[in-house]
């Protein structure tokens, strides 16, 4: 296999540093906005009936 020149590995390596940067970029985005949407949903208490307590199941 034919030796990269210097000038072929640094764009590859731009390239890949771009896509890398875009995927974290949409993850972010992706968690905001699901943490936006479970902000809003807030659980109503039962009345009358106080919580149990239940070990975690991990």
């Amino acid at each position: 296999m034919p030796k990269l020149t210097p000038a072929v590995r640094h764009a590859r390596k731009a390239r890949k540093k771009l896509l890398r940067h875009q995927l974290r970029q949409a993850v972010l985005a992706q968690k905001a906005e699901r943490a936006e949407r479970h902000a809003a949903i807030a659980p109503v208490p039962r009345e009358g009936v106080p919580r149990t307590r239940r070990a975690s199941r991990r």
